[in-house]
């Protein structure tokens, strides 16, 4: 039951960071095709920044699982975060 909970918390905080991206790429970017968006972000080195607005989302989201006592859900919120930051950095320095 525990690895289960953790699992949809992990999906759940997936998610909310790919809704979190899309998002920060509507209200930034200044193209409506996402691919160009991204592209660009890319290429100019705020790519890392977006997805780190992104991960705002996760913080919602963990806060949730923690007020409704659900502490396996929001640990795979946290591993998901983790995982993003994990990713932002290799992007960031590579």
């Amino acid at each position: 039951m525990i690895n289960k909970d953790v699992l949809i918390g992990f999906v759940v905080g997936v998610i909310a960071t790919l809704f979190g991206l899309v998002f920060a790429i509507q209200i930034f970017g200044r193209s409506d095709d996402w691919v160009l968006v991204v592209e660009q972000s890319i290429r100019q080195g705020f790519f890392t920044k977006l997805m780190s607005i992104g991960a705002l989302l996760n913080l919602g989201a963990f806060f949730i699982f923690i007020r409704k006592r659900q502490d396996n859900r929001a640990k795979g919120v946290l591993i998901a975060t983790l995982m993003v930051l994990a990713l932002t950095l290799i992007i960031k320095f590579l």
